[in-house]
């Protein structure tokens, strides 16, 4: 099976108009993807994608075609090769090397090349993952630059303590589903009644853990977070999301003020690029909870490759890990930061805000817990409940916990209406609306 065409497409829905995804810096998000679909010399087909805000969306997917004629005529028989085959070629890798737009369209490549390998195999992708031999898991990663905090025989025992018991995990996930917490409550641009009917829908329908959007103005967070509180009690946890607002010090200033209603973490405080200022901020807000408890920290969305990761990790920066199935190089790398958050022994809770990120890191997560870290301790994966209806398998929550997927591939296919409506910028979703 060889790939005979890339096909690209620029899909962005209008969720500015509902202030949907809104947060402290990005305030008017429109959600889209530069989305690919892998044709080939059979009748499977590959779709993947990469996640962006709106504007710019069309960059990624110049990328996306920039990077076709290095998979057209391959195969995906060898995954951890058709990976260094993007990220290692050298004249693109120097727009990076190995993050920005080139790393966000390798990403959406690599991705749909899982989906069709996938589809082949006739697996979800978190059940191929988690029955590869440790030895091919192996050879996904990319382990240069990795040697030093995480060496290939290292992360070879991880994988052989997490191999018995298996199918006994394999078996629970399914019958259990994984953890889930709600974003959709606690957008920036939501007024003070909608946050507290959202939040208590949200704990009514089975979530023990929320997230409320912060930064833009401190009186503002002390009353939403306050109504949020006392909307859902003492014993759910409400997470915090920056999403980059403050420097260090206005982090720490900041938090804790916030402390007497018992953030469960403090998300991407400051620059993701500033490894030393997460660990000062770690550092100051570890006893700033009620009771001397810590308040975490968590960050990894917009974190750009696993070399950063690594960083995170070794300077004892981050509490929690969020990897994002779109922001790095896609599967392959993802493999290796699960391994790097298992060696540090830090839980991993997926980044999902944003369209079809739902549906691609739960068999990121579900593979973490068969095959990788084998515990759900403090884990669960983001869940935003937007956008889902136009994907032809949609990640399903129910009672606070996402069911497994069991259909063959990635879950990233987009229904071909949704391609043809919210096209930019001649869908009908936005003609005579689009700005650029």
């Amino acid at each position: 099976m060889r790939i005979r065409a890339v096909e690209t497409h620029d899909i962005r829905f209008p969720t500015s108009r509902d202030l949907d995804g809104s947060d402290a810096m990005n305030p008017d998000p429109d959600y889209s993807a530069a989305y690919v679909v892998l044709s080939t010399d059979t009748d499977l087909e590959g779709h993947g994608f990469t996640f962006t805000i709106g504007r710019g969306n069309e960059i990624c997917r110049a990328a996306i075609e920039s990077l076709a004629p290095l998979v057209i005529g391959q195969g995906v028989d060898d995954l951890g090769e058709f990976a260094r085959r993007l990220t290692h070629d050298s004249q693109t890798r120097w727009l990076g090397p190995e993050k920005g737009v080139v790393h966000l369209a390798a990403a959406a490549l690599i991705n749909a090349a899982w989906d069709l390998a996938a589809r082949f195999a006739r697996k979800p992708v978190w059940r191929l993952l988690s029955e590869m031999p440790s030895d091919q898991l192996l050879d996904l990663v990319d382990w240069r630059y990795l040697s030093d905090a995480l060496p290939r025989a290292r992360a070879a025992d991880i994988l052989a303590a997490a191999e018995p018991g298996r199918a006994e995990r394999t078996r629970a996930i399914i019958a259990s589903g994984y953890p889930a917490y709600n974003t959709s409550a606690g957008w920036l641009g939501y007024d003070d009644a909608k946050i507290t009917r959202l939040a208590q829908e949200a704990v009514a329908d089975g979530y023990s853990q929320l997230k409320l959007k912060v930064g833009a103005d401190l009186d503002d967070d002390l009353r939403r977070f306050a109504l949020m509180r006392k909307a859902v009690g003492a014993d759910v946890r409400i997470a915090v999301d920056a999403n980059q607002r403050w420097d260090v010090d206005e982090a720490v200033a900041w938090m804790t003020a916030l402390a007497p209603y018992d953030p469960w973490w403090i998300e991407e405080p400051t620059s993701p690029d500033d490894i030393l200022g997460h660990a000062d901020i770690r550092r100051a807000l570890g006893t700033a909870g009620p009771g001397g408890t810590p308040i975490r920290v968590a960050t990894g969305e917009h974190v750009a490759n696993r070399v950063m990761f690594k960083q995170l990790l070794r300077a004892d920066a981050v509490d929690v890990v969020q990897l994002d199935a779109c922001r790095v190089g896609g599967v392959n790398e993802n493999v290796a930061i699960l391994l790097l958050a298992a060696a540090y022994d830090r839980p991993v809770c997926p980044h999902a805000g944003g369209v079809g990120l739902c549906e691609l890191v739960q068999h990121l997560a579900i593979f973490d817990y068969v095959a990788v870290s084998a515990d759900l301790t403090d884990r669960a994966i983001e869940y935003v409940d937007h956008l889902h209806e136009h994907f032809v398998d949609p990640a399903v929550v129910h009672r606070g916990v996402y069911r497994v997927p069991l259909t063959p591939g990635f879950s990233a296919q987009l229904r071909p209406e949704t391609l043809a409506r919210f096209a930019y910028p001649d869908g009908v979703a936005w003609r005579g609306r689009a700005l650029s």
